[in-house]
């Protein structure tokens, strides 16, 4: 049954779950609130398998909430095993770029020419080799022009598949870029030659909408967009429980709900 007196953020939190839906015993690295916290719901609820940290240094038997630490542990989470098992393409990521392009290349390093920047950020830090050796999803928290970038992101920082990057235009192997979860919609790369499409609207917002605020042209799953899934009254009381500190509250201005009008 579906609640609907549900926030933007607890409609996020339940569409980043899916991105590890069919992942298996894999490492589950959420950046950020939301994304962490779709992690924990789908380790509670249907992939029981997941590994998920507390941010820190342990594998936890439980869900950590954002901010607190790890009770019971699983064992260490020290940079050797966070290596051991990204080299091995046994963790998937969700991220949160500045910046994404039409080929799912991502920046969290400069904005504006690398060699005198308008912002320093970041840095590109782990995203070259996490992009090449393990799956990658993506949160955008403000979808419009400026993070939906036309042509190529400022600074490359996350391996994409745009052809004009690689010798013979093939990508490495290991790209795999799964699903972008947005304040206005979920998408994918399944559109033709990896095409960014979207693959649900969030209640209330329209195809047009989400395309007027993209720097570059989107593809559909079809001519009837589904709506994305509200979250189940059980999913609720699941969130609340996973986040007592109401971080999620927070994300976005004012806290709006999942549902317009």
């Amino acid at each position: 049954m579906t609640d609907c007196n549900f926030s933007l953020a607890e409609l996020v939190i339940t569409a980043c779950a899916e991105a590890w839906r069919n992942d298996g015993e894999i490492m589950a690295t959420g950046i950020g609130p939301l994304p962490r916290l779709g992690t924990a719901l789908a380790k509670k609820t249907f992939n029981p398998l997941l590994q998920t940290t507390d941010g820190e240094v342990y594998y936890a038997e439980e869900p950590v909430p954002p901010g607190g630490r790890a009770g019971v542990v699983e064992g260490i989470g020290n940079y050797a095993r966070v290596f051991d098992a990204l080299w091995g393409g046994r963790r998937h990521s969700m991220v949160g770029p500045v910046q994404l392009d039409r080929f799912g290349q991502a920046n969290i390093s400069v904005i504006g020419d690398h060699a005198k920047p308008k912002v320093a950020m970041l840095g590109a830090r782990g995203f070259p080799g996490n992009s090449v050796y393990h799956p990658n999803s993506f949160f955008m928290p403000n979808h419009n022009k400026r993070a939906f970038v036309e042509g190529e992101v400022d600074f490359v920082c996350m391996a994409g598949y745009n052809p004009a990057r690689y010798l013979g235009g093939k990508p490495p192997k290991g790209l795999d870029l799964r699903i972008i979860v947005s304040n206005l919609a979920v998408m994918d790369f399944g559109g033709p030659d990896h095409q960014i499409r979207v693959i649900s609207l969030h209640p209330g917002v329209s195809f047009d909408e989400v395309q007027d605020n993209t720097g570059f042209e989107l593809a559909k799953i079809g001519d009837d967009i589904p709506e994305t899934p509200a979250p189940t009254a059980e999913q609720l009381a699941l969130i609340a429980e996973l986040d007592p500190n109401n971080v999620r509250e927070k994300v976005f201005k004012d806290n709006p709900p999942g549902r317009r009008g």
